[in-house]
């Protein structure tokens, strides 16, 4: 939900970890991106603030993957005083190219 409704890096790949509507993990995360990419190939996480995908690229490191990055802020950053994103730091705050579907 996240993918489409929040929006993403272009040409991004969508592979959830946790996804609506009960957050649990994904039981074909693994084979997924086992089928999307190798152990050798470069694989980069994003989600919107950057937490579940850095859970994700630890278990990704956990099964063999060895060049795993994390966009550390997310798509959308981290919360600003008033409790919005995008205004402090992330993906999209930073200009980078992004789509919405």
């Amino acid at each position: 939900m996240e993918f489409l409704f929040v929006g993403h890096p272009k040409e991004a790949l969508s592979i959830p970890w946790r996804d609506e509507p009960d957050w649990e993990i994904n039981p074909d995360f693994l084979a997924r991106v086992r089928r999307a990419t190798s152990l050798n190939r470069s694989v980069l996480l994003i989600c919107r603030s950057g937490h579940r995908s850095l859970e994700a690229g630890l278990f990704l490191q956990a099964n063999g993957f060895s060049a795993v990055y994390n966009i550390a802020y997310g798509f959308e950053g981290d919360l600003n005083d008033q409790h919005c994103r995008s205004s402090l730091n992330g993906w999209r705050f930073d200009g980078l190219p992004w789509e919405q579907c």
